[in-house]
């Protein structure tokens, strides 16, 4: 049966997983990392055969859920973050990029890998965070926007990091070609507020006179999906168009069934996006550079956290609000994988590099649930 075997095996193997996790009063994201890591190359015994064709259904997963995002905050919710949003974050990565150039120097590598090593260290991740905030009933608070903000500017950042580290060697190359990801990025934008803003609503009122449940979620999963996968074509990120959709849609008079429709075929493949980050661990590797591991678990931990929430601090917030920001956002993202395997097949990082970051990114989101 193929990948059908794997993902029977892994909603089975999630399931007592999940159900374990709840009974230990643990959140269910660590059971389904739990799963892959148990199912994955790696360990042995039952192995998942097609593990790139899960990390494919993954990525649906991630989209999924950023257009779930988009379908619960709209622009007016954004606003009263935008400050910390489009001028904390740029700054916050460019502080985080230090963090782990320095390390990485101290460590004796490169300028380069250390470079790589300080943008692979400065992306946090969507999908641990906002699960996080679901399971724990976060979403709506302050902090939950403000990190949310952050995140969206984080996800935006990838771009021209995939277009600008590649091109270190000869700026003159990487330079024209951020200017046309971002005349993109702002055109997809303006049409999808202008054109979309109008076009979609229709679209979904036309579909709900049908009277057809089952069209009108085939159809908010079409556009969600969709969308996402145009931003793909012109050079954007596939998750990022979803998460447009979803904003658009939330201003609609059926966002709402919207969101409650599609929220069972985002927890499904959601699960197989956290199993598919469980198997990329490998053990091995871990208890041979157990040293090192723990230096940058460390390093990111109590360093990102600390620029998170000093950051946080000096735009204004208080009470809980740095502090929840700084415990949320310290862990290494899933859009770092993507930009470590631009650093691979570049040969701008080698192999050692990706398996560190690989395993620092997975300990870090494992550690989230715990620590937020």
């Amino acid at each position: 049966m193929g990948v059908a075997t794997d993902i029977i095996l892994l909603v089975l193997a999630a399931f007592f997983s999940g159900l374990l996790m709840q009974r230990l009063g643990q959140p269910l994201v660590l059971g389904y990392i739990l799963t892959g890591v148990i199912l994955g190359p790696h360990t042995g015994g039952l192995t998942v055969s097609n593990i790139h064709e899960i990390e494919l259904l993954a990525e649906i997963g991630v989209a999924l859920l950023l257009f779930a995002l988009g379908l619960e905050f709209s622009l007016k919710d954004l606003k009263a973050v935008k400050q910390v949003a489009l001028i904390g974050t740029p700054i916050q990565i460019i502080l985080t990029i230090g963090l782990g150039f320095g390390l990485g120097y101290f460590m004796g590598w490169s300028w380069k890998a250390s470079l790589w090593l300080g943008a692979l260290f400065s992306l946090s991740s969507t999908m641990v965070i906002l699960k996080t905030l679901m399971s724990q009933g976060w979403l709506g608070t302050l902090s939950s926007k403000v990190m949310i903000g952050m995140l969206i500017v984080q996800d935006l950042a990838v771009v021209p990091m995939i277009i600008i580290l590649p091109q270190l060697n000869n700026p003159s190359i990487g330079l024209p070609l951020l200017a046309y990801a971002t005349i993109k990025a702002g055109g997809f934008i303006a049409v999808m507020i202008l054109l979309g803003a109008r076009l979609l609503p229709y679209l979904m009122a036309h579909i709900a006179k049908v009277g057809s449940r089952e069209l009108f979620l085939l159809a908010i999963t079409a556009i969600g999906l969709g969308v996402g996968y145009v931003t793909y074509l012109v050079g954007l990120s596939f998750a990022f168009g979803a998460f447009v959709a979803g904003m658009v849609l939330n201003g609609s008079d059926y966002g709402h069934q919207a969101l409650s429709d599609i929220i069972p075929v985002r927890d499904l493949f959601g699960l197989l996006f956290f199993a598919s980050v469980g198997m990329l661990l490998d053990i091995s590797f871990l208890l041979e550079h157990i040293g090192q591991v723990i230096i940058f678990v460390l390093a990111v931990s109590i360093g990102k956290s600390g620029i998170f929430a000093l950051l946080v601090r000096m735009f204004g917030y208080g009470n809980v609000v740095p502090l929840a920001v700084g415990l949320g956002l310290f862990q290494i993202g899933e859009f770092s994988f993507v930009l470590a395997r631009v650093g691979i097949s570049t040969n701008s990082i080698g192999n050692d590099t990706y398996s560190l970051v690989l395993t620092t990114a997975i300990l870090t989101m494992m550690l989230t649930p715990l620590v937020s």
